[in-house]
């Protein structure tokens, strides 16, 4: 991969996963954002991804969408034990509250999660580094 995501897009994909906001379709996946106010479009050619979300389509690095979908496909791995434990979670509120401070508002959502903080990370680390070793292209168009 090209260009990789900060880790905090893994945490936004794990929202979507707990909130059900992917709709997996045979040519397309349709998410609808955190807020609850965008949907974004994510095709797929073997190896090839595009999205309409801003990160996918103007930063060149696989945003929570594309890590969702990669989640639900089975190429990216992800410990399903503690995917519940960010439903519910307003990613672009946290976001812009923090002025795009990604790690301040990973910090914020984990002061909210009753289980092991240190697991959590660990398993969210894991799950990166997988992604490290991917063989994906992010385009703007498929």
């Amino acid at each position: 991969m090209e260009k990789m995501p900060p880790i905090a897009k893994i945490y936004e994909a794990y929202s979507c996963l707990a909130d059900k906001r992917i709709e997996l379709n045979t040519e397309n996946a349709i998410v609808t954002s955190s807020d609850r106010k965008k949907n974004y479009t994510i095709k797929w050619k073997e190896n090839d991804y595009s999205s309409t979300d801003n990160a996918s389509y103007w930063q060149g690095y696989p945003g929570y969408p594309i890590l969702a979908l990669l989640m639900l496909q089975n190429k990216l791995h992800y410990n399903q034990e503690i995917i519940s434990y960010f439903k519910d979670i307003n990613w672009h509120a946290l976001n812009e509250k923090h002025k795009r401070n990604y790690e301040a508002a990973i910090e914020e959502v984990l002061e909210t999660i009753s289980y092991d903080k240190d697991i959590i990370k660990k398993e969210t680390e894991k799950t990166y580094e997988e992604l490290k070793n991917m063989t994906i292209n992010i385009k703007k168009k498929i």
